[in-house]
């Protein structure tokens, strides 16, 4: 069977609401030439038929800086790293209500506040957060969420009842390359704060970065354990690599490799929504407007936690030229 037809048959399946298997996304990772732009094609056909054609847009905080007892081999913010990332606690209530009301101004429709750290305890910092929600909830028409690393269900609970929409907490990487990127936990710490935050009724945002050293072969396992997890949202990022990290001296994914992975999540996780966020901008350069046609649906507006992003009027711009509607808060 040609490589065009392993690709047709796979979309049709797909829609008519297939499931890919693990050898079949990793088939489609040998597309080269004509047949990968074909394999976005399909992937796009896929993501209008699930997602529609509204994009929908994120924006984060990055509310306690630096420190961060984990070792995971990319982060700046890792105590293992010397690095030039700012280190500061919990910034005030005041300031996480008013970004929430500026990325609403810059069409974000979620507004997440992340905290470094291996997790958070019942005490002033959870408080301050939960009082924040409240306002953002009470102030705003976005849809808060918050990224605190290892959470209990009880938690959830607590960051529901005050506000929070959507939990963000990524698998980084598949089970078995895991060990390669952080030895400071155990991967099933973060499987069980997924699954608890889906007992507490909470959306869930989960995903990865690419670019780690990891192959084809790790990035579908990942997605396969995403479908597993019935996560709500996946976030896609490409590494950007810091000096004084252990990754500092990976190299780039080329944009075409970084479209291809979008593409196999699209064919693999057709309903879910697909959001790139960290790295598009250095990994993808003058590609970045492709992202759609791979099948994504939505992405990250602003800056990151420790590196800048792209002026949010600029993305607004990209979609426009797209002829892409921005979702917007309810």
């Amino acid at each position: 069977m040609t490589m065009q037809k392993k690709i047709q048959d796979c979309a049709e399946r797909v829609l008519a609401g297939g499931v890919l298997s693990a050898p079949e996304a990793l088939g489609l990772a040998e597309a080269r030439g004509c047949d990968l732009y074909l394999l976005f094609a399909e992937a796009s056909r896929i993501r209008e038929h699930f997602k529609g054609n509204a994009t929908s847009l994120c924006s984060i905080i990055n509310a306690k800086s630096g420190r961060c007892p984990e070792n995971c081999a990319f982060c700046a913010q890792s105590a293992s790293h010397s690095t030039n990332a700012q280190v500061y606690p919990l910034v005030d209530e005041e300031q996480l209500v008013s970004c929430a009301k500026s990325a609403e101004q810059n069409g974000a429709k979620c507004y997440g506040i992340i905290t470094s750290g291996t997790g958070i305890k019942p005490g002033e910092e959870l408080e301050k957060i939960c009082r924040a929600l409240r306002r953002i909830k009470a102030e705003t028409s976005i849809e808060p969420s918050c990224s605190l690393g290892i959470l209990d269900t009880e938690t959830a609970r607590l960051l529901r009842e005050a506000g929070m929409v959507t939990y963000h907490h990524n698998l980084e990487t598949s089970r078995s390359f895991f060990p390669n990127i952080c030895t400071t936990h155990d991967y099933e710490e973060d499987v069980e704060t997924i699954r608890a935050v889906k007992r507490a009724g909470v959306r869930v945002c989960c995903g990865g970065i690419f670019g780690l050293g990891e192959n084809f072969s790790h990035r579908v396992e990942m997605a396969e354990t995403l479908r597993e997890l019935d996560v709500d949202t996946v976030p896609i990022n490409f590494l950007n690599p810091v000096e004084g990290t252990r990754l500092a001296d990976a190299n780039f994914l080329t944009p075409m490799e970084c479209l291809k992975i979008i593409a196999i999540y699209r064919f693999m996780l057709p309903e879910k929504s697909l959001t790139v966020c960290g790295g598009r901008e250095k990994n993808l350069r003058e590609l970045q407007s492709w992202i759609f046609l791979a099948g994504a649906s939505g992405m990250m507006t602003g800056n990151y936690l420790t590196t800048p992003g792209r002026d949010p009027q600029q993305d607004r711009l990209m979609l426009s030229d797209l002829e892409m509607t921005i979702e917007t808060c309810s």
